[in-house]
């Protein structure tokens, strides 16, 4: 019980420090880039210049630009974020898109405190399974 007397007490304490909290953008995209890439029927992120630019960029750095496909406007309580996605064949888009939305906002608002006031998703592609550039990867010589 003494323990317990002890945390509440310094708890109560660090509630009481002053100072400001500064939230960058790029922070908000990354956590909105990673939320929507989870949600199912979500193939990739980005038009069709990022995309390539990306993959260019991804295969020499060895590692993923979670903000492709992200643009975000950060205040001092509230964000804004819009996506460009590439879905699935087959994906219900207006229910993906819903999914989006709520799981975006809620990883955004969860992580950073900051109300999401809007979220517009534009669906730049459809990626259909085993339709990547099969003639680009077949060499013509032999």
């Amino acid at each position: 019980m003494a323990n317990d007397n002890a945390s509440r007490s310094v708890s109560s304490r660090r509630d009481d420090i002053g100072g400001k909290t500064s939230i960058a953008d790029s922070v908000v995209a990354v956590i909105a880039g990673i939320a929507a890439r989870e949600v199912d029927g979500v193939h990739t992120m980005g038009g069709g210049a990022s995309r390539a630019v990306g993959a260019v960029r991804d295969t020499v750095s060895r590692s993923k630009d979670f903000t492709r496909g992200v643009k975000v406007e950060v205040g001092e309580k509230q964000a804004a974020v819009d996506l460009d996605v590439v879905v699935l064949y087959g994906t219900e888009i207006a229910d993906a898109a819903s999914q989006i939305r709520s799981h975006v906002a809620n990883a955004v608002e969860r992580m950073t405190g900051l109300e999401v006031v809007e979220i517009n998703i534009n669906v730049r592609d459809v990626y259909i399974p085993g339709e990547d550039n099969d003639e680009e990867s077949e060499s013509r010589v032999r």
